[in-house]
């Protein structure tokens, strides 16, 4: 994989080529466990299926990317929307890029188009997070109550430098008494491109309210509620994904174009 600096962290990264013309960037954003290399072969086969060129890469602190400057904080999540990405972005001079982001990285994604709607083909977001629920903290507490007590932490030590930083990050954070209170909701009636929001049936750490709030207020919301899918939808049903991507893809082509 190559790396490239931005604002002072070395971030692993990878491009992968368009092969039609006149197509937006896929930008991969991946969970809070996430990296790189997590996506498998998804962004790949999205590439593929849509004709459009890809980036997929790592945060500070995941995957071979250098660990964050700083300790997280419950504004992490805005920190990487508002500074880091469109610094990514500008570095890589990514314009209007197709947004595709899973749980933590769907956030993200959502905060970015909301602060820059002018700047955002479009948006795909996979179980992403707008507040905070019990079903989440639950599902996190079980998490840290699994990581212990399992070889979880090897598992997760495949896709990063430092696993047990990863999680630790992801658990203290979203359990801290002070991200209690964390909540987008009411940025999203900013989001002015077209919006794809994706959640399984068995999503262990949400409910369906986590996308319909995205339909509740911003003006261009395709909900994918899908069966016998949990947390990851890109794993559990990735044909259903991929072809639901493939129609925004398409019906922004004919918006440029028509």
């Amino acid at each position: 994989m190559s790396q490239i600096v931005v604002a002072g962290r070395a971030l692993e990264y990878r491009r992968i080529a368009a092969s039609r013309a006149q197509r937006p960037t896929l930008v991969f954003l991946h969970e809070a466990l996430g990296s790189l290399s997590s996506w498998r072969d998804f962004p790949a086969r999205v590439a593929q299926a849509t004709g459009c060129g890809a980036l997929v890469w790592s945060r500070a602190g995941h995957g071979n990317s250098s660990p964050p400057a700083l300790p997280r904080t419950p504004r992490y999540l805005h920190e990487e929307a508002l500074q880091r990405l469109p610094s990514l972005l500008a570095v890589l001079a990514i314009a209007r890029p197709l947004l595709v982001g899973h749980s933590d990285g769907g956030s993200i994604a959502l905060l970015h188009a909301a602060a820059s709607p002018q700047d955002v083909a479009g948006v795909v977001v996979l179980a992403p997070h707008e507040f905070v629920e019990e079903k989440a903290l639950a599902g996190i507490r079980r998490a840290g109550e699994l990581f212990a007590g399992s070889d979880w932490r090897h598992l997760l030590a495949r896709h990063h430098r430092d696993a047990e930083a990863v999680f630790r990050s992801w658990h203290d954070t979203w359990l801290a008494p002070e991200f209690l209170g964390w909540d987008i909701t009411g940025c999203l009636p900013a989001i002015r491109c077209p919006l794809l929001a994706i959640q399984g049936e068995d999503d262990e750490y949400a409910t369906m309210r986590q996308i319909e709030c995205i339909a509740d207020a911003a003006p261009d919301v395709t909900l994918l509620k899908l069966a016998h899918c949990g947390h990851s939808p890109q794993r559990d049903q990735p044909e259903a994904v991929i072809e639901a991507i493939v129609r925004l893809v398409e019906r922004l082509g004919s918006s440029q174009t028509g």
